[in-house]
């Protein structure tokens, strides 16, 4: 079986890491660390190494809620611990009576040190209380550099992973009817907005889908896709439901609290 038929054409190239991350485990005996993962990427590992009975994957990146995860493939023999995701809990000061920063502000902060997204897991904010989950090889490197969210001085207080902030996503659930899969044809039905405002949005870098810019209003949209409208907030479309007697597709989708 082409086990590229269940991935889009986009995916393939992670498909390929993903199976030189498993061959390296099987013919070596030893451990694959990854770096953080969305999780759609998260999936595609599951599904790839599958139930291999000599490659095994765990995940980890702060507690259960977090979104962003590091994977760890291994042995079926190895015991993996905690320690082994090699992740740090970073608690970030700064004059919160003053100012306000949002998620956004954090991680354009953070890019313009000069690492790679994927050394980076969640950014928590609740209430005045800002965490950063990052990659234990770069905790070095964001302690010498990371010290401004733009305007704003900054320090970094390293914590213990037990003290990462929980933060549940809450879903509210929405029934919508379309002519069509097509991304703008989607979001301007779910937000209520023409589809030449999504369109406009989508030629603007604004829109996302599973974690991933799309560029393309007439991008095809799945069972299980994460969209993102930047402004509108995130849904997920959770069932295909069929489709009406005029020939209208019905989802129920999730809308992001």
């Amino acid at each position: 079986m082409n086990i590229y038929q269940h991935f889009r054409k986009e995916e393939h190239a992670f498909i390929d890491l993903i199976i030189s991350w498993k061959e390296s485990v099987e013919s070596q005996y030893s451990t694959k660390l990854t770096d953080f993962l969305d999780p759609r990427e998260q999936e595609l590992v599951r599904v790839v190494v599958g139930n291999n009975s000599d490659v095994k994957v765990s995940f980890f990146g702060g507690n259960e809620t977090t979104e962003r995860k590091r994977a760890l493939l291994y042995p079926y023999f190895f015991q993996p611990e905690q320690d082994d995701f090699g992740v740090v809990l970073y608690q970030i000061t700064y004059p919160s009576k003053f100012t306000t920063i949002e998620h956004r502000q954090v991680l354009g902060a953070l890019m313009s040190i000069g690492l790679k997204r994927g050394k980076y897991g969640d950014i928590l904010i609740k209430d005045d209380v800002i965490q950063l989950v990052a990659a234990k090889e770069v905790s070095d490197y964001i302690g010498l550099n990371f010290e401004s969210i733009g305007k704003v001085n900054i320090s970094l207080k390293e914590m213990e992973i037990s003290e990462c902030l929980t933060i549940e996503n809450e879903w509210i659930d929405k029934h919508i009817t379309v002519s069509s899969t097509r991304l703008d044809v989607i979001l301007a039905s779910i937000h209520n907005i023409s589809r030449q405002k999504v369109q406009t949005m989508i030629n603007a870098n604004l829109v996302k889908v599973n974690w991933k810019m799309i560029e393309n209003a007439s991008f095809d949209c799945k069972e299980g896709d994460v969209l993102s409208l930047r402004g509108y907030g995130r849904c997920k479309l959770l069932t295909f439901e069929g489709v009406t007697k005029k020939e209208k597709i019905k989802i129920l989708v999730g809308l992001q609290k």
